[in-house]
Formats: structure tokens, sequence, C-alpha cells
């Protein structure tokens, strides 16, 4: 049910915030990280490693992303939302603390398990948000995902000069403040005749795929989503060692031009996304969307001067118009009693990103970062995910306009 009361949306704000920020907040440090925990500072290997942890994180979210949602489904956004903090706290904590590879991926297990905050936030975004709110405020959704970057890599670099395990520290603590912080203040917003019962089978990633064949048109918009995931999530994957291996960059300077990254993409979804979709409509701002991240992507992988990539991060940025318009498009295609179940859904498509990217785009840029290589071109990353955008706007031109575009 639709809900006018600022209280909840700037919690829910305020948590998407200071979620990115422990996220971002650790960027910056991951190539010292490494580094410290294997006794290694080549580039090529410490980026297969980051590859192999961060498709750890993201193979446990795609495991219990749907189960979580189905969870969320039955019991409430509420106590999903305060269980994911509070573990999560305590996972960065383990991270601050590990000395081994080991422990680096036990923690990103128990990490990858709770990590329903975003989705779990989108889907209490769509319980008080009436269907032509949506797009609006999942792009403030984003914009505070944004605020987070700007603030969180900005936090990172900085404490990353004081060592690389400091700023997991202060994720822990923002981590267990913004619990706090829902539990004195947030009310549950899924009305016990919107609550459906859980079920095992389509509790799994693969049976809460299918659960939603019934809604016309889903499946292709969902592919989208994935693929599209694929490839922006690249920024993530290799950003630290990209920006190292090409232009030697500190922590410092990996945290400013995330920061930088961090202000326009909050800019886009917090004002840019409702005029857009206002005088485009949903589909047409999806593919204006998709060319600005396509060409971002095809210059990124060519550049050899790091001050004309920070002069040309609003051109990246202005790609994230096409999310919230996907992600608007998918919630109003199911019933309010499915809004836990979608965010499932899109949060293991997301883990399935994560689990592809990180992995593939850590080996090309190795192989390609690689001094003895017979092709030295640590751009070629981003050439492959110019590719799966480009798929992207394929797949969306053939989409019968049939239902919800």
């Amino acid at each position: 049910m639709p809900n006018n009361s600022k209280l909840p949306i700037f919690v829910i704000f305020t948590t998407v915030v200071l979620d990115s920020m422990g996220i971002g907040i650790i960027i910056p440090v991951m190539p010292a990280l490494f580094a410290d925990v294997t006794g290694t500072e080549k580039i090529s290997d410490i980026a297969i490693w980051g590859g192999l942890l961060a498709s750890t994180f993201a193979l446990m979210q795609f495991i219990f992303g749907p189960i979580l949602g189905a969870l969320s489904d039955r019991y409430g956004r509420k106590p999903i939302l305060l269980l994911a903090l509070f573990v999560m706290a305590a996972y960065y904590l383990l991270m601050g603390f590990a000395q081994t590879l080991w422990l680096l991926f036990l923690g990103r297990l128990i990490g990858g398990i709770t990590a329903a905050t975003h989705a779990t936030a989108n889907a209490y975004m769509a319980d008080i948000s009436s269907p032509e709110e949506k797009a609006a405020r999942f792009g403030m959704l984003g914009a505070g995902f944004g605020l987070g970057f700007v603030l969180g890599p900005l936090i990172g670099g900085l404490l990353g000069e004081w060592g690389p395990r400091a700023p997991f520290f202060a994720a822990a603590m923002l981590a267990a403040a913004n619990g706090v912080l829902c539990y004195l203040v947030l009310k549950e917003s899924l009305k016990t005749k919107n609550r459906r019962e859980f079920m095992w089978y389509r509790a799994n990633p693969i049976g809460a795929i299918l659960d939603l064949r019934k809604f016309e048109g889903i499946y292709s918009l969902l592919l989208v989503f994935l693929l599209f995931t694929i490839g922006t999530s690249i920024y993530a994957a290799i950003w630290p060692f990209f920006t190292v291996e090409r232009f030697n960059w500190s922590p410092g300077m990996i945290g400013i031009s995330l920061t930088i990254y961090g202000v326009c993409f909050a800019i886009v979804q917090g004002v840019l996304v409702r005029p857009a979709i206002k005088i485009w409509g949903e589909k047409k701002t999806i593919i204006i969307g998709f060319c600005f991240e396509f060409s971002a992507m095809v210059t990124f992988a060519f550049l050899t001067d790091g001050k004309i990539l920070i002069i040309l991060i609003p051109l990246a940025s202005l790609g994230v118009l096409a999310q919230p318009a996907i992600q608007a498009i998918l919630s109003k295609s199911v019933g309010d009693d499915r809004q836990g179940a979608i965010q499932g859904v899109a949060s293991s498509l997301n883990a399935i990103a994560m689990v592809i990217t990180p992995i593939t785009m850590t080996w090309i840029l190795a192989v390609f970062s690689d001094k003895t290589a017979n092709y030295y071109f640590p751009g070629m990353p981003f050439l492959f995910s110019a590719l799966m955008v480009l798929l992207c706007l394929f797949i969306l031109s053939r989409r019968k306009p049939a239902s919800t575009l």
C-alpha cells in the first residue's frame, strides 16, 4: 500500500547510503589487503584472488537471495533487514581481523548469505509506493547508493593510508549503527493480507524464477537486467586493479575517482531519473542509459591518461539512468504479494553477474596486463562489458511491446 509518510522513506534511504558506504569504503584498499595477506604485490595475481573472493560472495548471494526474499514476503521486511545488517557488521569485523585467505573467504561466505539489504530495501520501497512513484523512488534509492559511494571510497582511501584493515572496522560500525537505526524507527511495510506462505520450492533461485512464468514478458526483461548487471559490474570488479595497473594510482586516488563517480551517480538517479522518465518514458530512458554506458566503456578501454578518465566519469554515470526504469517495470510486472520475490530474483541475477564478472574480467585483466603477454591491453575487460550492453540493446529492441513496456 502506498505510504506518503516521509520517515520510512528517509530511513530506507539512509539504510542504502550506509550500506553502500560499507561496500565502497573497502574498495580502495583491496589491492593492498591482498598484498598483505598473500605476500605478493603482482597486480595480475592479486586481481585473480580479488575476483575469486568477489565471486564467493556473489555465489552465496545467488543461493540465499530468493530465500531471504521469500522470507520477507512471509515475515516482513524489517526482520530481514535487521538480520542482514547485524550479521554484516560481524562479517566486516572478521574481514578486518583476518590474517589468512581462508578467513577472508569465510567472511565473504557469511557476508554473501546476509547481503539482502539493498534488495529488501527495494521491496520495502515498493510496498509503500504507488505504481507511478516506483521509478522515481527506485531512483532515489539509487541516489542513496551513489551518495554512499561519494563518502565510502573517500573515507576508505583516507583510512587506507593508515593500513588496509582500518576501513573494515569503520564499515562494521556503520552496519551496526544502521541496524540500530532501523530497529528504533522503521515500521513494517508489508501488510498481513499481502503476506504469502513460505515454500522451499520457490525459495531456491530456479524455483523463484520459474514462479514468475505466469507474468507476460518478464523473462526477456530479466535477461536484460542480468546482462546489463554483468556489464556494469566491471567497475566494482576491476576498478582498483585497472587503475593501479594503467595509471599507477594510490588508494587515495582510487577513492577520489570513485567519489566523483558516486557524486555523478547520485545526481543522475536522484535528480535526472524522474524528468527523464516523464519526458521519454521508461523504455526510451533505458535505451538512452544503455547508449551512454556503451560509449563510456569503449572510451575507457582505450584511455591512457588518468586525468581524462576523471573528466569522462560523468559520461559513464549517465548510464545508470537505465537501472531504476528497469526496476520499476519489474516491480509493476508482479503483484503486491511478490515484491520480495521479484527483488529476491533480481538479487540472485545480480549475484550471478557478480559470480561471472569478477572471475572473467579479472582473468581478462590478468592476461592482458601481464608484461610478458603477446598483447598488452588492460582495457580489454571494458570492451567485453560494452558487448554485454550492446546485447541488452538488441534484446530490448526485439522485445514485444506487449505488456509492461
